[in-house]
């Protein structure tokens, strides 16, 4: 009976050891309408955002591997297609063009090779931020801020059949191992680095309760804030005007906010009082702008680059 026991958990061992060493790849890849098929399982995602500030630089680009029961050979065509998205507040997701995604790329079997890390067959393309605006029908012109590209992928293999993002089960989409979601969301990003310590002038400085004549020079230190890209706090607000007034910034704590190089003020100093900004004008030696507060205190600001960091063109 102890001998018939081992025996029986020997060949149970031995069937999880071969289970285990199976290539689940095939052929049950668990997809919604088919037993076995086809993915493409994303081995590099080397772009997959547009810099606002650099369309004409930017690019969508992908390694993908073509994972079948022929490693790779049953790919006919791949088609890549792409539609535009912006959130409009109060309205909802606004697409172009409104009726379905338009076909940017196909790939070919050619396309595909052999490479030295997998048995299956592998392709890199990219798309130009320029292609992606043309397919849709855009500009750069038309283009804000926090739009998103959608790229839609679908895998035509020589049976016939088609593989994508409506057919796809949720684990090839989402699982680690295969990773293979047939749509790509290319987001239009605004990078911000206005962050460290600069010179600065003071003018023009007024309020209801006095004015500061001639002029305030100092620095000034804008610290990114970690939890929110783009915004900054400031050491000092007032930019030095509280001086006048033998009163200091202390525990003021206002922002500059940079959205895709438009400047806002958000937050209160320590009176509780909000601030605003206007940008007046702006090169990458030297921005320009006025502060003002609820209190209507106010005053020209004439900033400077730092050293060896230009300032990007901001409003």
């Amino acid at each position: 009976m102890k001998m018939l026991k081992y025996s029986f958990g020997f060949l149970l061992g031995a069937l999880v050891f071969l289970s285990s060493c199976r290539d689940f790849v095939d052929p049950a890849i668990p997809y919604s309408d088919f037993d076995t098929g086809a993915y493409l399982r994303t081995i590099a995602r080397t772009s997959t955002t547009f810099n606002f500030f650099n369309l004409n630089n930017s690019k969508f680009a992908l390694t993908l591997e073509a994972v079948d029961k022929e490693d790779g050979a049953t790919v006919e065509t791949v088609e890549i297609k792409v539609q535009h998205r912006r959130l409009i507040p109060g309205v909802g997701l606004k697409y172009t063009p409104a009726a379905a995604p338009v076909l940017i790329k196909t790939l070919q079997p050619s396309d595909f090779a052999p490479n030295t890390d997998s048995r299956f067959l592998r392709t890199s393309f990219e798309i130009t931020a320029a292609e992606a605006m043309a397919a849709v029908g855009l500009t750069a012109a038309d283009i804000e801020g926090g739009d998103t590209f959608e790229f839609s992928v679908i895998l035509n293999d020589k049976f016939g059949r088609s593989f994508n993002r409506e057919n796809v089960s949720g684990n090839i989409a989402g699982a680690p191992f295969y990773d293979s979601p047939f749509q790509y969301f290319v987001n239009v990003v605004c990078p911000s680095d206005l962050g460290g310590t600069y010179s600065f002038t003071s003018t023009n400085m007024d309020s209801v309760y006095g004015s500061c004549g001639g002029t305030i020079s100092g620095t000034t230190t804008w610290t990114p804030v970690s939890n929110s890209p783009g915004g900054y706090t400031i050491s000092d607000a007032t930019f030095g005007f509280w001086n006048c007034y033998g009163d200091s910034w202390g525990s003021g704590n206002v922002r500059i906010n940079d959205a895709c190089g438009k400047l806002s003020m958000s937050g209160a100093d320590k009176y509780g009082v909000g601030y605003s900004i206007t940008v007046l004008s702006s090169t990458p030696e030297k921005l320009v702008f006025v502060w003002i507060n609820s209190d209507d205190e106010t005053g020209e600001v004439t900033m400077t680059a730092q050293a060896g960091k230009p300032l990007p063109i901001l409003r």
